[in-house]
C-alpha cells in the first residue's frame, strides 16, 4: 500500500518532505570525548535520511545541562564541528536534520556536572525518581533555584546554542520543553515555585520558554524552530495543577512565532515506556484547536496508528522513535509492508555500533 498519507510529501515550515515521518530525538548516549559528534553519529544518522525529517537528539546548550553519561553538546567548537559530519552525512543522503536544544535542568546530577556542582532549577525541589549516571542510577539531589539575575544566561545559551547548529548546517532546531527538563520545569507548578516574575501565574511561568523561542527564532527566522511539549507525561516526576490552562495558554502563545510546528507526546508515553492507553490526557487533538501551526504527534505509533491519526486530521506529522532506531529504512518498510526489525531495549544507552548502526537495511535481508 503505497497510497497512505503517511508517505505523502508535504510541506513542513520552511521545508519540502518527501513523506510525513519524522525521526523522533532519540537520546543515545553515545558522543565523544567532550561531548562531541563523532563518526559512528553521523552512519546512524546517515543510515536513516529516509525519514521525512530527522529531529537531532538532546544536546545539551551549557555543560551544566547535561542530564545523562555522553549525550552530545553544542556550546563549543569542537561540538559544532563534530555536528558537521553528521549534517553532511544526512544531507549526503538527500535528508533534512534538525538538532534538538536542550537543557537538564533539576535532573542533571552532580556527578555529571563540573567539579560536581548542584543542578539548577526554578525551585529546590529534588525530583523524586533516579539519575541516570556513570556509576548507575542515584537519587536525584536538591537542585540550587536560579537566581533572577542569572536567567538571561540561559536565554543566551539557547540563542548560542542555535547559533552553532546554524553553523553546523542543520535545518532547523527544536526547543526541548518537555520530558520534565528546565524549560518544563518553569512551565509546570509542581516544579516551579517562585514568586517572581518567572513563577506563580501560567504567564509567568511560561516567560523563560517564550523568551527562548524569541531569541531562537531570531536566530533562525520564521519555519526552521519546533517546540517540543509533553503536558500530560509525569516522566522525571512533573505534573501540573491545571494542565488544561497552563499548556492552552503556551499553545496560543506560540502562535505568534511562526513556527514550524508544535511537537506533543502523547499521554501513553512516558520517557521511553508505552503505558496503557487510557483516553486521558492532552495530546495533538488537545492542540490543535489551539495551535494554528502544523502538529508532530508522538506516541508509540505503528504504521496503521499514525495513519488513522493523520486521516482524523488530529496531526500532520508522526514521529518514530523505537521503529526508526531498529528499522533505518522504516519509510521503504511501510510502503512495502515489510516485516519490522525488533528493537533491542538493552541497547538504546550502551555503546558502540551494537543495537545503534548494525540494524539491517531491508536490502541486507534480500527483500
Amino acid at each position: 500500500m503505497t497510497d497512505r498519507k503517511l508517505l505523502s510529501p508535504a510541506t513542513l515550515g520552511a521545508l519540502q518532505l518527501p513523506n510525513r515521518l519524522i525521526m523522533a530525538p532519540l537520546t543515545r548516549c553515545r558522543a565523544g570525548d567532550g561531548y562531541i559528534p563523532q563518526s559512528i553519529n553521523a552512519t546512524y544518522y546517515a543510515q536513516r535520511s529516509a525519514a521525512g525529517l530527522i529531529i537531532g537528539e538532546a544536546t545539551q546548550v551549557a555543560r551544566n545541562g547535561i542530564g545523562y553519561p555522553n549525550t552530545p553538546g553544542i556550546y563549543t567548537s569542537a561540538q559544532v564541528v563534530g555536528w558537521k559530519q553528521v549534517t553532511k552525512a544526512v544531507h549526503d543522503r538527500g535528508g533534512r536534520i534538525f538538532l534538538q536544544l536542550w537543557h537538564a535542568g533539576r535532573v542533571a546530577h552532580p556527578s555529571l556536572l563540573p567539579e560536581g556542582e548542584i543542578p539548577i532549577a526554578p525551585s529546590p525541589i529534588a525530583a523524586n525518581c533516579m539519575a541516570d549516571t556513570a556509576n548507575g542510577q542515584q537519587p536525584h539531589v536538591t537542585p540550587r533555584a536560579l537566581a533572577l539575575t542569572e536567567i538571561p544566561r540561559i536565554i543566551e545559551q539557547f540563542r548560542q546554542g542555535a547559533k552553532n547548529a546554524l553553523m553546523a548546517g542543520f535545518d532547523g532546531v527544536e526547543i526541548h520543553s518537555a520530558n520534565g527538563y528546565l524549560l518544563d520545569q518553569f512551565l509546570q507548578d509542581s516544579s516551579n515555585q517562585r514568586s517572581d516574575k518567572y513563577g506563580g501565574s501560567v504567564e509567568n511561568r511560561a516567560r523563560l520558554l517564550l523568551e527562548v523561542v524569541q531569541a531562537v527564532v531570531e536566530v533562525w527566522g520564521k519555519g526552521k524552530v519546533g517546540v517540543r511539549l509533553s503536558p500530560s507525561s509525569a516522566f522525571n516526576d512533573m505534573q501540573d495543577s491545571n494542565p488544561t490552562a497552563t499548556f492552552s495558554y503556551v499553545a496560543d502563545a506560540l502562535n505568534q512565532f511562526g513556527l514550524a510546528y508544535l511537537h506533543a507526546i502523547e499521554p501513553r508515553i512516558q520517557g521511553n515506556i508505552t503505558i496503557a492507553e487510557t483516553g486521558k490526557g492532552l495530546g495533538a487533538r488537545f492542540f490543535r484547536s489551539i495551535f494554528q501551526g502544523s502538529i508532530v504527534t508522538a506516541g508509540g505509533y505503528t504504521c496503521e496508528m499514525g495513519e488513522a491519526v493523520l486521516q482524523e486530521d488530529s496531526a500532520d506529522f508522526v514521529a518514530y522513535g523505537r521503529l526508526f532506531l531498529s528499522n533505518p529504512d522504516l519509510p521503504k518498510r511501510f510502503a512495502l509492508n515489510a516485516e519490522l526489525n525488533r528493537y533491542e531495549r538493552n541497547t538504546f544507552y550502551s555503546s558502540g555500533e551494537q543495537g545503534y548502526t548494525d540494524y539491517p537495511a531491508i536490502e541486507t535481508l534480500g527483500l
